[in-house]
This record gives structure tokens, C-alpha cells and sequence, in this order.
């Protein structure tokens, strides 16, 4: 489950990049398979001149920044008790929720190919009331993704939410 989510995030980010060069197709799907297919065979690929400019770094989140490299840190100490305290209470709800229903035994388990070895990064941090956006940077989106983190408490919490997966809600 864990691994489908990251997939729909890497499929929500292509349609993402898409939809910022021109109008959205209608079947957002059908032309990422299309990129694929045309990139595995190295035939006229339509969207080979479309390259996503990287976003420019305009602050290396100083406040949610730090949130995330615990975030890391916990990963690759397999610290399941600090990862609790890092995820804000609906994320832990919701997970705990697909980890009953697929009958995953650990928090740890569940978020197995969440792994950190390499890249562990956060930046262009936007801050509003209790609420922020950061992208976050990792072995398993080495590419970037806006993440959503809310306060609760007084404490800066991860959450699972992402602008990304959002514009793809139909």
C-alpha cells in the first residue's frame, strides 16, 4: 500500500509538471503511459522537449526543515515511537486505519519503503496560521513533493497530505 502511494505521488507530480506547460489533457493518465512508453522505445516522444524547470529555493525551511529530518532520523533508526510524535494525529489515524485493513502488524511495517539513506532535505517552506507547505526531498522522491505539515499542540506535525495528490481528486 505504502509503495501506491508514492506512485500515485510520482504520477500526480508528472501531471502536475503537464498541466503547468499548457492546458490539462483530458486522460492525465493516458499521456503519462504515452511519456513512458515513447521514453522506453526512443521514438518522437512528444514531451521530450518539456523539461520541468526546478522551482527556485527561496528558504531551506527553517522552521518545518527540522520536523522532516527527524522525520528521516527516525526512519533510519526504525524508531517507530518517534515517528508517532512526528505525524500529526489524523495522518497516525489514517494510517493505523489501512494498517488494520491490510493487516500490517507495526507502524514501521507500514511505512517499510519510506527509506532514508541518501537524500533528506526540506525547503521553500510557506507558513499560514497553523498550516505550512514544504517540499521535502528523499531517497523515494528524489525529484521534490509539496508536503502539507500542521501544527497541534504548539509542535510542527508531518502529515500525508500533499497539493499534488489534491489536484488529482476528481
Amino acid at each position: 500500500m505504502r509503495s501506491q502511494v508514492f506512485i500515485y505521488f510520482a504520477v500526480a507530480l508528472i501531471t502536475v509538471s503537464l498541466c503547468a506547460c499548457g492546458s490539462a489533457p483530458a486522460n492525465s493518465n493516458k499521456v503519462v503511459a504515452n511519456a513512458a512508453n515513447a521514453a522506453k522505445s526512443n521514438t518522437n516522444n512528444p514531451l521530450e522537449t518539456i523539461k520541468a524547470t526546478p522551482e527556485e529555493t527561496v528558504n531551506n525551511a527553517p522552521t518545518l526543515g527540522p520536523v522532516f529530518k527527524a522525520y528521516c532520523s527516525a526512519i533510519m533508526k526504525k524508531d517507530e515511537a518517534a515517528i508517532r510524535k512526528i505525524y500529526s494525529q489524523d495522518t497516525i489515524k489514517f494510517f493505523e486505519t489501512q494498517m488494520k485493513s491490510e493487516k500490517v502488524p507495526s507502524l514501521m511495517k507500514y511505512l517499510e519503503n519510506d527509506k532514508i539513506e541518501k537524500i533528506c532535505e526540506a525547503r521553500n517552506e510557506q507558513i499560514t496560521g497553523d498550516k505550512g507547505i514544504a517540499e521535502i526531498r528523499a531517497d523515494w522522491c528524489p525529484n521534490g513533493l509539496k508536503v502539507e505539515f500542521v501544527k497541534e499542540n504548539g509542535e510542527w506535525k508531518l502529515t500525508n497530505k500533499s497539493q499534488a495528490l489534491d489536484l488529482k481528486k476528481p
